[in-house]
């Protein structure tokens, strides 16, 4: 009875892992963003009537000694910070509240602040994203180090692009396209994000070097938390023998010199991907919604805290991107307004704003539509657990 009592805990726990990890995950990001848009908002003396994670019924709450409502809401898929003067949790003006303010009131809206300090408190919720991310990255720098593994062939995959064109098991890759790399996964990492594109490898072979051109392709390979994806590669293993894996001590300068550079290349990759969807090199099934992110977490969680706290900092670096994009509602979409307004001397009319903000919803639902469509498969995978 006792060894069914644990299977049962066990396969429990297996399930409870994935909303678990998913909150754990998300809640952190959330919080981050809001938090840079409530203190950069504070600093220029904005009223802030409400900091909610979390949208819909709150569950619970408080008010602080400025009159701001701290709430957790019911359905855990993103926040807001609602200043006096907002219409609704996408920071859209609510003209009637502003028309009726007093003089005291409105030296407390939002809407009435110069122009840079509604674009510091926008751009702040994004700029906390990538901020949390470096520091995360420095610190995981700073404890483990630079793990340090040499560009060299140790397999070459029959019937890919290494193999047509003359790559040798202990060739070893110094240099892509002239620039030179510092290791296996820099290497990963160049041909992650150039599918289609012509790269020249120059070899070390036997002392001597020479170039071998090849074009990464994108091959639907299995992946290392969510079974089989797709993947740019041009057909090389690396050395996986622990005693040639070796690792190298940072400062914290460098740590977070180091973190910089993580971010920045997630942001490039991130970019990068787009563009090649856009342009019809890679398929637009990569993108997830709230399910995919809910596996993703849950499968790291069960590799371990550090592979979990390096998700918090992946995603805090997408989420500050997506929230940067000119779409109306989000970020990106208020700083596009607040440079037109810079532009012209005085901000767009109501109407224009208002058709802008319903365009914004548009794209954002439809994103959010085709987002779950793509993660429907994990959907029906996890329903075929329960059944």
């Amino acid at each position: 009875m006792a060894i069914l009592t644990n299977t049962m805990l066990g396969t429990l726990w297996g399930y409870l892992m994935f909303p678990l990890a998913f909150l754990f995950v998300l809640t952190i990001v959330v919080f981050v963003h809001e938090m840079g848009h409530f203190l950069v908002a504070r600093w220029c003396g904005v009223k802030v009537q409400a900091f909610s994670i979390g949208f819909g019924k709150e569950i619970w709450g408080f008010n602080d000694r400025h009159g701001t409502r701290w709430r957790l809401a019911m359905i855990p898929l993103g926040g807001y910070v609602k200043f006096m003067d907002d219409e609704n949790a996408a920071s859209v003006p609510s003209h009637e509240a502003i028309s009726n303010m007093s003089p005291e009131q409105r030296a407390g809206s939002f809407h009435a602040k110069p122009l840079w300090q509604r674009a510091a408190v926008v751009a702040a919720g994004p700029i906390a994203n990538f901020l949390l991310a470096i520091a995360i990255f420095a610190v995981i720098y700073s404890v483990i180090g630079v793990r340090l593994t040499e560009a060299r062939v140790d397999e070459v995959i029959a019937d890919t692009p290494a193999a047509r064109v003359g790559f040798k098991p202990g060739d070893v890759i110094v240099a892509i396209d002239g620039s030179a790399i510092s290791g296996f996964n820099e290497l990963q990492r160049v041909v992650g994000t150039s599918p289609g594109r012509k790269l020249t490898f120059t070899v070390k072979r036997d002392g001597k070097l020479m170039d071998l051109s090849a074009i990464p392709e994108v091959r639907e390979e299995p992946g290392d938390v969510t079974g089989m994806s797709r993947r740019v590669v041009i057909g090389i293993k690396g050395v996986r023998r622990p005693q040639e894996v070796g690792t190298r001590s940072v400062g914290p300068i460098e740590a977070v010199g180091l973190g910089v550079s993580e971010t920045k290349f997630i942001i490039t990759s991130t970019l990068s991907y787009l563009g090649d969807v856009i342009a019809g090199r890679q398929k637009a099934d990569q993108l997830g919604g709230p399910i995919r992110i809910a596996e993703v977490s849950g499968q790291v969680a069960k590799v371990g805290i550090e592979a979990l706290i390096h998700l918090v900092a992946v995603l805090s670096v997408s989420v500050g991107l997506i929230n940067l994009f000119p779409i109306p509602l989000l970020d990106g979409g208020h700083l596009m307004f607040y440079a037109i307004e810079a532009v012209r001397g005085r901000s767009l009319s109501e109407r224009s704003q208002e058709i802008g903000f319903r365009i914004g919803l548009a794209v954002v639902l439809s994103l959010m539509v085709f987002a779950t469509l793509n993660d429907l498969p994990i959907l029906k995978r996890w329903l075929s657990w329960l059944g």
